[in-house]
């Protein structure tokens, strides 16, 4: 399974030796526009859904922080309500989930299940905006967040500066994007209480009629044992690039002690992304316990 650098942006904390300070409002915050954007972001045309081909490898099954993927096949009608996130110039240039580069003023969005390439409609209930985006890349894996859509795509939306929004996604093909709800429109436009606010999390709405993404439940490759210590396993691969994005990520959003403690080992045809070592099995369950209660993700106790 393809997995890029770009599909992980996660763990939105900051732990020193189990310390329980998180980072609130997630990685958008040192997260922004580049240093030329568009002078009118508002205008960028949204994608137009046409035929693609499915990757060949960027749709099979897989894990991430102990969760199993299966991703929807090609045309399966996909209708959710979550939060949505954003990622900008900590990524542009990077590679995507098909190998594609990303760029942060193109209309395109990482889906952890959407059949990729694919098309969706994305809807802020907010303030009624819709765009389309093409969903060329993996993830969100955290917050119960449904989708990261681009700078470009947030912006238009209007969520940049609050860095999330609840919002409604719906799959689209060519010459089917269905038009923007002018009732969602009337009610998101009239006046709201003051200091509302979007929650951070929730899990996506199951609509009758439409097929949600399978999400499986936690599972854990067997335990390694060659005596070199108590670790975390955060995710396992069969291409080694794949592993690398993933610890480079992590590497960005890890703080102190915890950066040092990112390893990939190999074995077995996987490559695995581990943290550690810890003192003892104890040790590595309150670190792990810690991470499950932040980012709703259960790292996996290994003994290498």
């Amino acid at each position: 399974m393809m997995i890029s650098r770009l599909a992980i942006a996660l763990l939105a904390l900051t732990l020193a030796a189990c310390g329980t300070t998180s980072r609130k409002g997630g990685y958008y915050q040192d997260d922004g526009p580049g240093e030329n954007p568009p002078a009118d972001v508002a205008n960028i045309p949204d994608a137009v859904p046409r035929a693609e081909a499915p990757h060949r490898y960027a749709n099979r099954p897989y894990t991430v922080l102990g969760r199993d993927y299966v991703p929807l096949a090609a045309d399966t009608p996909y209708r959710a309500t979550g939060i949505a996130s954003w990622y900008g110039r900590k990524f542009h240039g990077q590679k995507t989930a098909i190998g594609e580069t990303y760029d942060m003023y193109g209309m395109t969005a990482a889906h952890p299940t959407l059949s990729i390439p694919s098309y969706a409609r994305v809807t802020n209930l907010a303030n009624g905006r819709s765009v389309v985006v093409r969903v060329n890349d993996r993830g969100p894996f955290l917050h119960s967040r449904i989708i990261d859509l681009s700078y470009a795509a947030a912006a238009k939306l209007g969520y940049i500066g609050r860095g999330s929004a609840e919002v409604r996604v719906e799959s689209v093909g060519p010459g089917t994007a269905p038009a923007p709800d002018e009732d969602l429109r009337r009610i998101a436009t009239a006046d709201q209480p003051e200091g509302r606010r979007t929650p951070r999390s929730g899990g996506p709405e199951q609509r009758e009629g439409w097929s949600e993404a399978s999400h499986l439940s936690r599972t854990s490759l067997p335990e390694v044992d060659d005596g070199h210590g108590i670790y975390l396993q955060l995710g396992a691969f069969g291409n080694a690039d794949n592993a690398a994005n993933l610890r480079n990520q992590l590497a960005r959003e890890l703080d102190g002690d915890l950066r040092d403690r990112l390893v990939i080992r190999s074995g077995g045809g996987y490559y695995r992304v581990q943290l550690g070592p810890w003192a003892s099995h104890d040790e590595a369950r309150r670190v792990a316990d810690r991470l499950d209660e932040l980012i709703d993700a259960e790292p996996v106790v290994v003994r290498r």
